[in-house]
């Protein structure tokens, strides 16, 4: 599946528009589908921005590298990455608003792009007699090539989500899955299947491997990832990036996109040697981080009047007002009861305002652990995760009410418990 400098060639002086697909390709394509899933997620629960005006934002960004990256006349890395964490972060938002908005199916929305892809492709070929990623040298093709990449990324987001929801796949085994299938489709290759093929599989296949491998590292510990966070790992995964794109765009700029030399930064074992070592800092950095975090004691006072708070509050919810149910698959959940039942005593003050302030971090906790719960139990994750959209938009609205506040905090609280599996 790789794609070698010599084929990279000009067609009435309008040179390819795309890297060649070598080892380090691969490796900045799943990194930057992590950070393109994680900033996205970032903007709309932790800055507050909403999926809204985040989906705006990144239409307007994307939209705006593209027009970019269409009007220059070469292959320039740092403009053409860009625009594929933009088209990654933009292809999740549109499976998410197919899901989450508009309560498509995953198993719809998977089989509709799956389709749409291969009409992509079938007008494609009409039109241009290729699919070859070596053949972008026109300005039709490349609007061909980046519509084709937009429609991989939402096929690969849905298919992977699908995949996750319907076999219980988990992050952990879904990153072994589907690294286990690009394995399988670069043996394919070498054993003589189509380049062409080979390729656009494994770049769908990307997605979802991306993906799991974000969620691993973000994932609290109890949900069986590494607790890094969305900020540590997008930071991680962008710093490896960067240093990629900077020695690719180093490259082109001393040797030009067809012939990238043999010096110390050129030549395919060079090229071998920098995407292994990206990916083995990437694998240490945050393992290293990881361990680290989890033997750290706490030293902040005030961080630990909060944490005992927190225990003590999740102690008494558990035995007095909690029901056990050891097995629910969704398994412990009293860290939101605590900060639900937190909503509710500033609800039943009428302190509105106060409830609203800490309903986000109910918001944001719920998102970072999403990839764990949701593959556990879809259809009461998805029960659950309704009840606190209603929340959100009770305590959000324009002139909110205790009243709709209080009932839909206690309707969230009685399913915590039915579902709890302390």
């Amino acid at each position: 599946m790789s794609v070698t400098a010599d084929k990279l060639v000009s067609v009435r002086g309008w040179q390819t528009k795309v890297p060649a697909i070598t080892a380090t390709f691969w490796v900045i394509k799943v990194l930057s589908t992590t950070i393109g899933e994680t900033f996205a997620d970032y903007l709309a629960v932790n800055v507050g921005l909403g999926p809204g005006l985040t989906d705006a934002i990144m239409f307007v960004l994307l939209v705006t590298a593209l027009i970019v990256q269409l009007r220059t006349r070469a292959y320039t890395p740092w403009i053409y990455w860009l625009c594929v964490v933009l088209v990654s972060i933009f292809g999740t938002q549109i499976t998410d608003f197919f899901t989450d908005t508009l309560g498509v199916p995953l198993a719809v929305s998977t089989a509709v792009f799956a389709v749409l892809l291969a009409v992509v492709f079938v007008i494609w070929y009409r039109q241009e007699g290729t699919l070859a990623i070596a053949s972008i040298n026109t300005r039709r093709r490349e609007g061909f090539y980046w519509a084709t990449i937009l429609t991989t990324f939402a096929l690969g987001t849905a298919a992977g989500d699908f995949a996750t929801e319907a076999l219980n796949l988990g992050f952990r085994n879904g990153a072994l899955i589907f690294g286990g299938l690009i394995l399988a489709t670069w043996i394919a290759f070498r054993a003589g299947a189509g380049q062409v093929l080979t390729f656009w599989i494994a770049y769908v296949l990307t997605r979802p491997l991306g993906a799991s491998l974000g969620d691993l590292l973000t994932q609290d510990k109890d949900l069986g990832g590494l607790a890094l966070g969305a900020s540590v790992t997008s930071g991680l995964f962008l710093a490896a990036i960067v240093v990629l794109v900077v020695r690719e765009q180093l490259l082109v700029n001393r040797y030009g996109v067809a012939d990238k030399g043999t010096g110390p930064l050129g030549g395919h074992r060079q090229d071998l040697a920098w995407a292994g070592i990206a990916a083995l800092a990437v694998a240490v950095v945050g393992f290293g981080l990881s361990t680290a975090r989890g033997s750290q004691p706490a030293t902040d006072p005030q961080a630990n009047v909060a944490q005992d708070t927190v225990t003590a509050a999740a102690s008494g919810a558990s035995t007095a007002a909690r029901p056990v149910h050891p097995t629910t698959k969704l398994g412990n959940l009293t860290k939101f009861a605590v900060i639900v039942s937190d909503v509710q005593a500033k609800v039943s003050t009428n302190d509105l305002a106060g409830a609203k302030t800490r309903v986000k971090d109910l918001e944001v906790a719920w998102d970072d652990a999403e990839a764990g719960l949701k593959p556990r139990d879809a259809v009461k994750w998805h029960q659950l995760d309704g009840q606190i959209d209603a929340l959100l938009t009770a305590l959000r609205a324009s002139n909110p009410t205790q009243a709709d506040c209080a009932s839909a905090a206690a309707n969230l609280m009685n399913t915590l418990n039915k579902f709890d599996g302390v």
